[in-house]
């Protein structure tokens, strides 16, 4: 018996953008005043960072994290910029 399986789960889209950010909560709040963005769930770790959230603005989901630069995750304040954008 072969089952099938969806690749995609409900409510996302092919492909979700994953946000680093300094100061996940603040923008978390940001999203949520400027573009109506509803947050679906945040797991924080110890020291109170951002460790995975989602938010969902219309039919789009975005997940969003804090910075651990000690596993090379870095947003673009500490890039220097991003090529990424929301509309």
């Amino acid at each position: 018996m072969t089952s099938s399986v969806n690749p995609i789960p409900a409510g996302y889209h092919s492909v979700p953008p994953y946000l680093i950010v300094k100061g996940g909560a603040k923008a978390i709040e940001f999203y949520k005043q400027a573009f109506g963005a509803t947050e679906l769930g945040r797991m924080t770790a110890p020291d109170g960072r951002i460790g995975h959230s989602e938010i969902q603005i219309g039919d789009s989901l975005i997940m969003l994290a804090d910075e651990f630069p000690e596993m090379d995750a870095r947003g673009p304040e500490s890039l220097g910029g991003t090529p990424v954008m929301i509309h």
